[in-house]
């Protein structure tokens, strides 16, 4: 019994060890090979120096990466690109480092649009650069050498066929944005944020959201309007903050300070139009904003088999628990009958015993004397006076 406990204990130790390593280790889940597609690898795997640089990787300002490398790849022409690759927890947070890194790259080229084409979504500038996020995973191409459009294009297609895609899809958040086909362009999404300061927006107003890491932000710009959509993933979290919200554009309005054109909780959303021409384009942007608990899935529903699932269950519970029920009630009927003709049929015995019978007189009892003889009861017989 003993060795059996201690092998027991052994064996878990090891598991937990090796579980911890896996979730500790900054290797990639599917490292790029020396080939990708008819491309080959010219350098050997090492730290994202650029990323890092550029401080996209520093997990106190940045995206809390996992882990990031780069190396190098030769194509068949001799064009040859620095491949940057970061891999996260979480595909949401890929596609928020996809955003910064494009929004950084629209500073310095206007036209930086973020498109679906590279990767799951992505982007590419005039310099043979271009970035995208599939799945987990950040991936940044650079043109090291004169190469041209299509190689640059090439790699990004042999690249996304040697990466999982996750989910496929980018954040829901965007997709409800006025005017999702435009707004995703130029939007630059938040992921369980803390502050908002990544968005590079100056609005007092924003001092009164805390997040505390429990809600997404995106922003997307209209023109000269901009509009930001924070989600907070609870009811009571929206409420307190919309109501600090509230207090607080008031407070700017008596101040003469600068505050959103328009203002709106919509669901778990607040949102904010800053920098309309007028009160009546921003309401129009916050009207098209829609909060949805229910997706509404455009083609196949990719989770109708754990749906399928759920309503077999649901429906084999709601019979088992009517089952159960009919029989108790069947149950609870027999015991009554059953208690009652017992009862019947001990009071009759115990009459028969008692010399008692039942008549049909009305209901009542009577005593059967001329049944009475000497052979029966004796003692009850009245003798003959002297």
């Amino acid at each position: 019994m003993r060795l059996s406990k201690l092998i027991i204990t052994v064996g878990c130790l090891l598991a937990f060890s090796i579980g911890a390593a896996f979730a500790n280790s900054t290797e990639p889940p599917q490292p790029l090979g020396e080939r990708v597609g008819e491309f080959r690898q010219v350098s050997s795997i090492r730290e994202a120096s650029s990323l890092k640089e550029e401080g996209w990787l520093d997990n106190r300002t940045g995206t809390s990466a996992v882990g990031a490398y780069e190396t190098e790849y030769l194509a068949s022409n001799g064009a040859r690109f620095r491949v940057e690759i970061v891999w996260f927890r979480q595909d949401a947070k890929a596609y928020e480092l996809l955003s910064l890194v494009a929004a950084k790259a629209r500073e310095k080229q206007s036209g930086v649009e973020i498109k679906i084409g590279y990767g799951t979504a992505g982007f590419a500038n005039a310099n043979d650069e271009a970035a995208f996020f599939r799945g987990v995973y950040f991936v940044r191409i650079k043109g090291l050498e004169a190469g041209d459009v299509a190689s640059r294009d090439l790699l990004v297609q042999n690249l996304t066929g040697a990466l999982d895609e996750g989910e496929g899809d980018i954040p829901v958040l965007i997709k409800h944005l006025p005017a999702p086909e435009n707004g995703q362009k130029n939007a630059v999404y938040l992921n369980t944020f803390s502050d908002l300061n990544k968005l590079g927006v100056q609005q007092p107003v924003l001092s009164a959201i805390e997040s505390g890491g429990n809600a997404d932000a995106v922003l997307a710009t209209y023109g000269p309007s901009k509009v930001l959509v924070v989600e907070f993933n609870t009811p009571q979290l929206a409420s307190e903050n919309d109501r600090r919200i509230i207090a607080r554009i008031r407070e700017l309005w008596k101040l003469g300070q600068p505050a959103p054109t328009a203002y709106r909780r919509v669901g778990n959303y607040s949102v904010f139009v800053f920098d309309a021409p007028d009160e009546q384009t921003a309401k129009q942007l916050i009207d098209q904003v829609k909060y949805e608990q229910v997706v509404q899935w455009l083609g196949e529903n990719p989770n109708i088999f754990k749906e399928a699932e759920r309503r077999y269950i649901n429906t084999t519970l709601g019979v088992l628990v009517s089952v159960l029920r009919a029989s108790g009630y069947a149950l609870m009927g027999c015991l009554g009958i059953g208690a009652l003709v017992g009862g019947l049929l001990f009071t009759y015995r115990r009459a028969q015993q008692k010399g008692v019978t039942f008549s049909d007189a009305g209901g009542m009892l009577r005593l059967n004397l001329d049944e009475l003889t000497p052979e029966t009861n004796p003692a009850r017989l009245l003798r003959d006076r002297n």
